[in-house]
């Protein structure tokens, strides 16, 4: 009769919050060693990774949230050796009629990085996409706030005073924006016709700010794109902004992705272009 022996090594699994991380550890066959509780900083992640290896060697920690609240967290275990295998949160509908248990949680992360049923790999995080990634982040919100103020002052112009509504009547943005930086409220007696030309104003300098914040960003980004993925840059209908997509959806470790129907499976829609995962891990030098 073959003998086969269970594998050797510790399993964690970790619920991760903002403040405090819930660990627990399952032995080879799946039975729970223990839970504890550790702070969100350096010093936790370090005790947790002590707590784990108090039980044996650690082989893989299953950890909720690598791309939030555990990303601090996935990348301790990483830079320690571990190999962290990214878990999904548990089924809200399951949760509601069960209730919410951290510690529970936690096992049911271990047990799924345990049985295989959690197999991805988290996103590092430590490289030049990831540096990348937070640019785009505050170029977005400054897109975003541009757009919102623009649209202030469409609104503002349509229900302004006669005078002060003709003066902003069909102007493009550029000079709309331009005409709004030169209103002053001035010693009008219509209090209505003041109090537009102030925020009108206020909105005008506020956009002109923006495009400045942007256009910084911009300076940034483009030597990280040209560096971190030229390749990619070189493909016909690629520009920095779709770049941009591919890249943050790929990760600094796009070895992760198993095969070309992961990839479209995370990105939804791929560009008719072959092996674009590989140009991605090829052009990637984070």
């Amino acid at each position: 009769m073959t003998i086969v022996e269970a594998a050797c090594g510790i399993t964690g699994g970790v619920d991760t919050h903002r403040d405090v991380h819930v660990a627990a550890a399952l032995d080879p066959l799946g039975g729970v060693l223990g839970s504890e509780s550790f702070p969100t900083d350096v010093a936790g992640y370090r005790a947790l990774l002590k707590w784990l290896g108090t039980f044996g060697d650690v082989t893989k920690i299953g950890v909720e949230g690598t791309g939030s609240y555990g990303s601090g967290l996935a990348r301790h275990l990483r830079r320690s050796g571990i190999e962290v295998i990214e878990v999904d949160r548990p089924d809200r509908q399951k949760r509601r009629r069960t209730g919410k248990s951290d510690p529970l949680d936690a096992i049911e992360a271990a047990r799924a990085a345990l049985g295989g049923r959690a197999q991805g790999h988290a996103k590092t995080k430590d490289g030049a996409v990831e540096a990348i990634r937070v640019l785009v982040v505050a170029k977005r919100s400054g897109r975003q706030s541009r757009v919102k103020a623009l649209t202030q002052i469409r609104n503002l112009g349509l229900t302004a005073p006669d005078q002060l509504r003709c003066r902003l009547k069909g102007l493009k943005v550029p000079t709309l924006v331009t005409e709004g930086t030169k209103l002053r409220p001035g010693r009008s007696t219509d209090p209505v016709t003041a109090a537009t030309k102030a925020a009108v104003s206020s909105l005008a300098h506020r956009i002109q700010s923006l495009e400045r914040e942007i256009a910084a960003l911009d300076e940034l980004l483009a030597p990280l794109l040209a560096d971190t993925a030229p390749e990619l840059l070189g493909l016909f209908g690629v520009g920095p902004d779709t770049a941009v997509a591919l890249l943050v959806a790929a990760g600094d470790n796009p070895e992760r992705l198993h095969s070309e129907a992961a990839w479209a499976h995370l990105c939804v829609w791929v560009p008719r272009t072959p092996s674009l995962k590989f140009r991605l891990r090829a052009g990637t030098r984070g």
